[in-house]
Formats: C-alpha cells, sequence, structure tokens
C-alpha cells in the first residue's frame, strides 16, 4: 500500500531526507509515519521503530541518526497517539491491532527485510508482529519491555489490575471532568512527580527533553489510554519465545518499575540465543538516559549479528 504523503506544518518540518507520510490501516484509520532512508540502498535492511503506550516517538531522539549509520528507519504513532487519528474502531486498541499496523507500515516501504525495534509496549507490538507476519524479519531489538501482562508487574505487584477496570468505569461516567484533570496537570508538575518518584534518573536525564512526552501524554484521549493500557495488559507472548530463531537484543534498566528487569532477564533465558544487556541504574528510560552506551550496543548487535548474515 503506497503511502500518502503529506507537507509538514511548519513547526514541524522534518530534517532533510524525513519523509512524512500517512499509511491507511486495514480499518481505515490514518496512520502518521516518518521514515528516512540515509545513504542506503534500496531493499536494505530497514529498522521499524514502535513506541511504547502514550508515546509518540520522543523515546527514540538519540538513537535516529545513530541507528541510520546501519539502517534505513520507519516509526510510526499508534493510532490515537501523536498525528495519527483515532482509531476508526475504538475496540481495535490492542496489542494485535498495533502489530497489524506495524504489517501496513512495512508494507507501505516496500515490505523490505526489517528490524523490529520496541520500547516498553513496543516490545509487545514487535513480538506479536513477528508472530503474525515472520516473513523478512532479521531480528529484534527490545528495551525496557516485557513479553506481556504489564499491568500484573508494575513495581513489581498486580497493583494495575486491581485500579484499572474501577478507573476506567469511574473515567466512563464522568468524561468530561476526568478529561480536564488529566490534560490540566502543569507539564513542569508531571517532570518533578515523575522524578521525586524516581521514575527517572535526575542525573541523566535533562528535563527539557521531556517535555514533548508530557506534552503528548496530556492531550491523549483518557479512556482509550486506559482501555489500550488494560488490552496491553492481557496479552501476552510468552508462549513464542522458545521458537523465535533470529537474533535478538534485549536492553533493560536496573532500576526500571514500569517493566522490572526480571521480565528482561526471564525474556533472554527463554529465547534461543538472545543477548542480554543491563543499564546500571537505568529507569524505564534508560535507553534515552544513558543513550551513548544504548546505542553503541544496539549498533554493535545489528553490525555483528543482522548485517553480517546472507
Amino acid at each position: 500500500m503506497k503511502p500518502e504523503s503529506i507537507p509538514p506544518p511548519p513547526s514541524q518540518r522534518p530534517p532533510e531526507d524525513e519523509v512524512h507520510s500517512f499509511v491507511v490501516a486495514d480499518d481505515g484509520t490514518r496512520l502518521f509515519t516518518r521514515t528516512m532512508n540515509g545513504e542506503h540502498e534500496a531493499g536494505s535492511v530497514r529498522a521499524f521503530l514502535c513506541d511504547g503506550i502514550a508515546c509518540d516517538g520522543f523515546i527514540w531522539k538519540y538513537l535516529w541518526k545513530d541507528l541510520l549509520q546501519v539502517a534505513p528507519i520507519t516509526h510510526f504513532n499508534y493510532r490515537g497517539h501523536g498525528r495519527s487519528a483515532a482509531p476508526k474502531d475504538a475496540d481495535r486498541i490492542d496489542i494485535g491491532a498495533h502489530a497489524d499496523d506495524l504489517t501496513r507500515v512495512r508494507e507501505s516501504v516496500g515490505d523490505p527485510p526489517c528490524i523490529l525495534v520496541g520500547h516498553s509496549m513496543g516490545t509487545q507490538v514487535a513480538l506479536e508482529n513477528l508472530r503474525r507476519n515472520p516473513d523478512k524479519v532479521r531480528g529484534l531489538i527490545l528495551v525496557c519491555g516485557s513479553f506481556g501482562k504489564i499491568t500484573s508487574t508494575f513495581r513489581g505487584v498486580p497493583i494495575l489490575d486491581l485500579v484499572l477496570p474501577k478507573l476506567i468505569d469511574t473515567v466512563l461516567k464522568a468524561p468530561e471532568v476526568a478529561r480536564a484533570l488529566w490534560s490540566r496537570i502543569p507539564v513542569d508538575t508531571a517532570i518533578k512527580i515523575a522524578l521525586a518518584a524516581g521514575e527517572m534518573d535526575p542525573s541523566r536525564i535533562h528535563a527539557a527533553d521531556i517535555v514533548p512526552y508530557m506534552e503528548h501524554i496530556a492531550s491523549l484521549d483518557l479512556t482509550m489510554f486506559l482501555r489500550m493500557l488494560r488490552a496491553a495488559g492481557e496479552h501476552t507472548a510468552w508462549d513464542m519465545l522458545a521458537n523465535i530463531k533470529v537474533p535478538v537484543l534485549i536492553v533493560a534498566g536496573e532500576r526500571d518499575t514500569f517493566t522490572p528487569p526480571f521480565l528482561a532477564e526471564a525474556m533472554a533465558k527463554e529465547i534461543p540465543g538472545a543477548e542480554f544487556t543491563m543499564l546500571e541504574k537505568g529507569s524505564h528510560i534508560a535507553s534515552f538516559e544513558q543513550h551513548e552506551t544504548t546505542n553503541a550496543r544496539i549498533l554493535k548487535f545489528v553490525r555483528e549479528r543482522i548485517l553480517t548474515k546472507p
């Protein structure tokens, strides 16, 4: 399916050679994509970047240009996120829907051999896409994520499993009030709360780098976000891990509370031949906080385990 090129607004003008487009999903939802080919030949192994929930690409700020050294790149916004449209089918917000959307994005750039790169919930999306469309997948890079059931392991306990149903019911009863409260939390306040709670490493993060993420969260449809989070908590790809045949790199943050590192360690043990890297003192955005270390590890993996194969 050929993507529809669009002129970006002046405030969002992409770097030279970065193409912004829309791809139409199976149910008609318009998905925003951005692509950069660099100097790579047509048909080169391409990296597809899959965000975490509530993200629209901020996590790839430092990896983007480094990864372009070894592969062309395509990134997309999930339905209801960033510049992608709200889902045409309000019920299609689960991991399977995102994985199917990724297939459409892969096809939009010619369905080349690819590396699936996932952060947080994007790990589940990458794994599910591999399950549904394994053809031409040459490797996986899974960063600060889990094979599934993420609402059962937040801070190591199933607190979200207990809270989410009631929270969703409350929001549905008073959606306008909930939306107003959700969107009016000042960004600087949200950042201070996250730092105080230990969800980020204050010694390795610049507050300005987090502003786009906080602004994007505030713009999301709260009901959709909560239902999407619940759906991610119901999904698991554990059953397929032992049968993965492609090279896999797993990166974890030692102090990650959203997807605790024991989940990454379990994946690394279950997936044959998987490589594992633990980022010391790293949070859920350890790959962002320690981007130089992370990027070097990712590039080494791609060069040695993927690009050297025929």
